[in-house]
C-alpha cells in the first residue's frame, strides 16, 4: 500500500478543515496510506508574494526540512501552494547546494490534489455521487503554472448524479490573488463581480474549485448577493458517495 503525505495548507487548516478530511477519506478509499507531517506550517507563499524573500526563504527551509524527511508523494489540495513548493521554493534556495538538492527532491514528489489523482494514479472516476449541477472555476496558479485544467473537469464529469455545466470565462481570475485583493480592492471587486455574474448565469447549483483562497473570495461575494449557490472544494465533491 503506497504512502502519501498530506500538506494541508494554511487556509484549509484554519477555515476549511473538512477539505483536508475529504482528501484523506478519498485517498484512503483508493487504497493509499495517508500521513500528516505534524511539523508542517505555511509554505511561505504570502511572504514570497509580498516580496519578503528572506522571510519566505526561512519558511521554505523549514518546509523542506519537514517534507524531505518523509516518504512518498506529497499531495496538496491547492494549486497555489503546490506551485510554491514545486516552482518557487527551489528558486529561493538555489544559492545553497544542499538545500537546492532537497528542494528538487521535494518538488519532484509534490502534486496538486486532482493532478495526483489523474496524472499519477490514472484515476478519473472515484465513484463519487452527487446531485444537481455544478460549474468549475479554474484557479490561476494551478491552471497557468501547473497545467491543472482537464484533471478536475474529468473527475467532475464522472460524478454520478451531478451534471457539470460550462462556466463562461472559467479560466479568468476571480480577483483574489492573495495580497492583490488587499492592495487593489476596487479592481479585485470588479473582477469578482464579473466572475459572480458568470457563475449565476451558468444556472449551476454549486460552484467548485481547487483552491480555498478563491472559494472564500467567491463565497463572500455570493453571500453579499444573497445567492443560494453552494461553494465547494472539489475534494468535498469527490469524497461523497
Amino acid at each position: 500500500m503506497a504512502t502519501v503525505q498530506l500538506f494541508v495548507t494554511c487556509l484549509v487548516d484554519a477555515f476549511a478543515p473538512q477539505v483536508g478530511e475529504a482528501v484523506v477519506d478519498l485517498l484512503e478509499r483508493l487504497g493509499l496510506t495517508v500521513e500528516f507531517p505534524f511539523g508542517q506550517t505555511c509554505c511561505g507563499q504570502p511572504a514570497f508574494n509580498a516580496g519578503f524573500r528572506d522571510e519566505a526563504r526561512r519558511m521554505a527551509v523549514h518546509t523542506l526540512e519537514v517534507l524531505d524527511a518523509t516518504e512518498g508523494m506529497i499531495v496538496l489540495p491547492s494549486g497555489s501552494c503546490a506551485d510554491m513548493v514545486i516552482r518557487h521554493i527551489p528558486d529561493l534556495v538555489a544559492d545553497d547546494p544542499d538545500l537546492s538538492e532537497a528542494a528538487q527532491r521535494v518538488a519532484a514528489r509534490t502534486r496538486e490534489f486532482t493532478s495526483f489523482l489523474v496524472d499519477d494514479l490514472d484515476v478519473t472516476d472515484v465513484e463519487a455521487t452527487g446531485a444537481g449541477s455544478c460549474t468549475l472555476h479554474h484557479s490561476c496558479h494551478g491552471l497557468r503554472n501547473l497545467g491543472v485544467k482537464s484533471q478536475p473537469e474529468r473527475l467532475l464529469d464522472n460524478v454520478q448524479g451531478m451534471d457539470r455545466v460550462e462556466l463562461a470565462d472559467a479560466t479568468e481570475c476571480c480577483g483574489f490573488g492573495g495580497l492583490f485583493a488587499l492592495e487593489m480592492p476596487d479592481v479585485s471587486i470588479a473582477m469578482l463581480d464579473r466572475k459572480l455574474d458568470n457563475i449565476e448565469a451558468s444556472g449551476a447549483d454549486t460552484i467548485v474549485g481547487g483552491d480555498i483562497s478563491c472559494l472564500l473570495h467567491i463565497a463572500g461575494g455570493l453571500h453579499r448577493r444573497g445567492s443560494s449557490i453552494e461553494v465547494r472544494h472539489i475534494a468535498e465533491i469527490l469524497a461523497k458517495r
